[in-house]
């Protein structure tokens, strides 16, 4: 199917008669073509190779020593760091482990011990953002923040929204320097919330988390050093992260109010595949593959690949549109969005100042 040049504001309304059948169709294809099954030995090796990066990382870290070479290892660990946080988000769907507890436990262990990531926040967070994929009052990826998603979101703009909103398509991939330190910060403040499970212990393992990894800066560098390893590290963990998630949804349609389509329309219509062979599926971690990812959260990553035959030709045969892109223009489809989204302040400003001519 041809991939539009534009993305529309607001998808179409969809009919809900009959759309749980389209939904359960589609699923039992699935199903009935094994791709719902666990594939333990594809984790037991990702996990491995991803534990063993790491440890080789903080080993080759104290080898090195003062040296300016560990930026160099900084580079690698923001890579690492971010394979782990992939890892994390797979076991917290339950691709992983069938049972709740031992996928809590391996969550909290690589995401709060291993890399300052604070598995129930995130969670939380992602759980409401799958159900109500850019909904902008029930997802709070789209969220207005730093940036704004919509026009709307844009005109209500206050501070320091509405001063980046109006070059933020520009400022997007520099204020991604600043998300890795954003994601530890987020876990922390939301150990406040009480509905995240087992706040103590979250806490404790984030803090001892920091604590190690300070420690480890400041013992075996000077300061000098140290702050540049924490920088570029930290700097290059954010612009990873935001690079995988950046075109999964952004710049596709946005959903407002009561404007919620059925599920199958939900997932389809709001987000976005990246073509790639297997260096993409690697560097995105199977997110690529956000449309299947995103109907059938619990499918092991290495199954979306087959999964996408199956749901692409579906959508075709009842009429919903499938968006997939390169990567690179996913990334000017999610630039060119908000650079449009921010077109409110522009004029805003442009009147504002006519008016005082």
């Amino acid at each position: 199917m041809a991939t539009p040049t534009l993305v529309p504001q607001s998808p179409p309304r969809s009919p809900r008669r009959g759309a749980g059948g389209d939904y359960a169709r589609l699923l039992r294809r699935v199903s009935a073509a094994g791709l719902m099954d666990r594939r333990p030995v594809y984790y037991a090796v990702r996990l491995g190779l991803a534990g063993a990066a790491f440890v080789a990382g903080w080993v080759a870290f104290f080898l090195v020593g003062d040296s300016w070479w560990t930026l160099l290892i900084a580079a690698f660990m923001a890579v690492t760091f971010a394979q782990v946080a992939l890892l994390m988000h797979d076991v917290a769907h339950r691709q992983v482990f069938r049972l709740r507890r031992p996928a809590a436990i391996v969550g909290r262990i690589a995401g709060n011990a291993g890399i300052g990531l604070g598995y129930g926040w995130w969670q939380d967070k992602h759980t409401r953002h799958h159900a109500n994929p850019n909904h902008e009052e029930l997802d709070p990826d789209v969220a207005p923040d730093i940036l704004v998603w919509s026009q709307r979101q844009a005109r209500d703009s206050r501070g320091l929204a509405r001063l980046v909103g109006r070059m933020q398509a520009f400022l997007f991939f520099p204020l991604l320097l600043l998300e890795g330190l954003n994601l530890h910060v987020a876990g922390l403040r939301a150990l406040r919330n009480r509905a995240i499970e087992h706040r103590v212990l979250e806490g404790a393992l984030l803090v001892g988390h920091f604590a190690a990894y300070l420690a480890a800066l400041f013992a075996v560098l000077p300061a000098d050093k140290a702050i540049a390893f924490f920088v570029v590290h930290q700097a290059l963990f954010g612009v990873y992260m935001g690079c995988i998630f950046a075109p999964n949804h952004k710049g596709m349609p946005t959903l407002t109010g009561d404007d919620r389509p059925d599920y199958l329309r939900r997932q389809v219509l709001t987000s976005r595949n990246v073509r790639g062979g297997v260096l993409t599926d690697f560097a995105l971690g199977g997110l690529n593959y956000q449309i299947e990812h995103h109907l059938f959260p619990s499918m092991p990553t290495p199954n979306l690949r087959h999964a996408q035959v199956i749901v692409r030709d579906y959508c075709a045969e009842i009429g919903v549109p499938y968006h997939e892109t390169g990567l690179i223009t996913s990334y000017r489809e999610a630039l060119r969005h908000l650079h449009q989204v921010g077109a409110p302040i522009r004029e805003a400003e442009q009147s504002g100042s006519a008016a005082s001519r």
